[in-house]
C-alpha cells in the first residue's frame, strides 16, 4: 500500500513537472526574465495563475488524499530549473534583465499558491465523488443492519 502511494505521488510530481514545463514553452513566458511592463501580459498571467491551478489539479487527480501538500512542488522545480537554466546556461536576452531573488521568489510563490489551491480544489472534488458517498454508504448499511438485529 505504501508502494503503491509513493508510485503515485512520483508518478504526480513528474507529470505536473513535465506539463508545467510544456506549459510555460507552449506560453513562450519566461517570469525569471524583466522586460519592463510589457512583461505583465496576459500569458505571463496564465501561466503563474491558471497553469499552475490546473497543475495542482492534475496533481489531485493522479495522487488522491495528501496532493494539497505535492501540488506545491512541480511549479516549483519548474521555476527553479528554469532560473538556474538562465544563470548558468543560456543568460539573459539583450534587452532584459533577469529578475532579482526577491521578486523571482515572490512569482514563484504565486505560482505554488495557485497550485495548492487546485490541489485542494482537487481533494475536495476527488473526496466528494470517491471518499464521502461511499463512506456515508457504509455507515448507513451499517446502521440499517444494527436496527435489523
Amino acid at each position: 500500500m505504501k508502494n503503491q502511494k509513493l508510485l503515485s505521488g512520483i508518478l504526480a510530481l513528474v507529470v505536473g513537472v513535465i506539463l508545467n514545463y510544456l506549459g510555460d514553452k507552449l506560453l513562450g513566458v519566461k517570469i525569471e526574465i524583466f522586460y519592463g511592463l510589457s512583461t505583465f501580459s496576459f500569458a505571463w498571467m496564465i501561466d503563474v495563475f491558471l497553469l499552475p491551478f490546473g497543475i495542482g489539479l492534475l496533481v489531485a487527480w493522479i495522487f488522491g488524499r495528501g496532493a494539497k501538500w505535492l501540488s506545491y512542488f512541480p511549479p516549483l522545480i519548474v521555476r527553479c530549473i528554469s532560473y538556474a537554466e538562465i544563470v548558468y546556461i543560456t543568460g539573459v536576452p539583450h534587452g532584459a534583465n533577469l529578475n532579482p531573488l526577491g521578486w523571482w521568489g515572490f512569482y514563484v510563490v504565486l505560482a505554488m499558491e495557485s497550485a495548492g489551491i487546485g490541489g485542494i480544489l482537487g481533494e475536495v472534488i476527488i473526496k466528494n465523488i470517491y471518499g464521502r458517498s461511499n463512506m456515508m454508504n457504509s455507515v448507513s448499511e451499517t446502521a440499517l443492519k444494527k436496527k435489523e438485529t
